[in-house]
């Protein structure tokens, strides 16, 4: 098959049905929405849900656990990641949002123990697990939570 063959698989494309066009249209006078009621009126739908007067089921359903209001999402860094850094380098949470490593800070910035940790780095976080503050402190680097 070549692209000057392609065309339209059979009954795959339609006209479009032109309401209200005169009463030999066969979708003139209601336009296909039948005899008075809710349907045939302007703006006639129902909201999103609305199941007839039923208890729709998003009220049905159990509400479920707590939300907390004033929970704090952290954005999460491994110190397996940090190895692309030289060494000395002070790693603050703009040059890792500026190295790719986090997209956006959301809440602050948590440094967790997955992998190891090379270089000799100065690292400056929000939050840290106490096994990455470790292993920060044995590859001889620093670690401030700001």
């Amino acid at each position: 098959m070549k692209l000057h063959e392609l065309k339209p698989s059979e009954g795959s494309r339609h006209s479009r049905k032109r309401l209200g066009r005169g009463t030999s249209s066969g979708q003139g006078k209601t336009a296909g929405r039948g005899q008075k009621g809710q349907l045939a009126r302007q703006g006639g739908k129902t909201r999103l849900g609305f199941e007839g007067g039923q208890m729709p089921l998003f009220r049905r359903m159990p509400k479920r656990g707590f939300n907390n209001i004033n929970r704090k999402v952290f954005a999460v860094v491994n110190i397996a990641d940090l190895n692309r850094f030289e060494d000395g380098t002070e790693v603050t949470p703009a040059l890792l949002v500026e190295a790719g490593l986090v997209k956006n800070e959301r809440d602050g910035i948590k440094l967790l123990a997955n992998g190891s940790l090379e270089k000799k780095l100065s690292i400056k976080v929000n939050h840290a697990s106490n096994a990455a503050k470790e292993a920060v402190v044995a590859a001889g680097g620093s670690i401030e939570v700001i």
